[in-house]
């Protein structure tokens, strides 16, 4: 197996090489026109994912969350939910790299097989990035108008968490 995963991409370039050859395709200038392509693309995308970086960078300063979990907290020991899994449920529809950076913070302090382990793991695959999905992808084919899609993948996001907590709490209990 690692023999075959040592060549498998210089056979894949010689490959496209001999298939542009025999197509008889100018290889170098297919090359540039699929750069410049990319180059356009990046600057389309760019200023939506600036503006969701700062928008992230804005909200996570601001301690809205911890503001907001110390209302919360006697609801939560009530059901049973650990406030350590909170962060991940609001910053889950924005970034998963934050998610993930939760994620193992949770597994650093309690354990990957702890409940709340098995609970951010779960909730890591149930739900997705919805708002950094709306900007990268209509930003860069300048759709303004997003209402309709982020109320479906918000609300789908929202099944998604609920789902990540009844699941969790019928599998492993607390």
């Amino acid at each position: 197996m690692r023999t075959i995963s040592i060549y498998i991409v210089p056979v894949f370039v010689m490959g496209v090489l001999l298939y542009a050859i025999i197509k008889k395709t100018n290889i170098y200038d297919s090359f540039l026109n699929g750069a410049k392509d990319g180059l356009i693309t990046t600057f389309h995308i760019a200023p939506s994912v600036i503006a969701m970086v700062f928008a992230i960078n804005l909200f996570l300063n601001s301690h809205f969350l911890e503001f907001l979990f110390s209302f919360l907290n006697p609801v939560l020991n009530a059901l049973s939910i650990p406030i350590n899994i909170l962060p991940m449920v609001f910053i889950r529809p924005i970034s998963g790299t934050a998610t993930l950076a939760i994620m193992n913070n949770i597994f650093s302090i309690y354990g990957p097989d702890s409940f709340v382990g098995r609970l951010a793991s779960t909730l890591q695959g149930c739900t997705d990035t919805t708002i950094y999905v709306l900007a990268l992808y209509f930003g860069s084919i300048k759709v303004t108008k997003t209402k309709h899609a982020l109320v479906a993948g918000l609300t789908a996001d929202l099944c998604g968490i609920i789902a990540a907590f009844i699941i969790t709490f019928l599998f492993f209990g607390r």
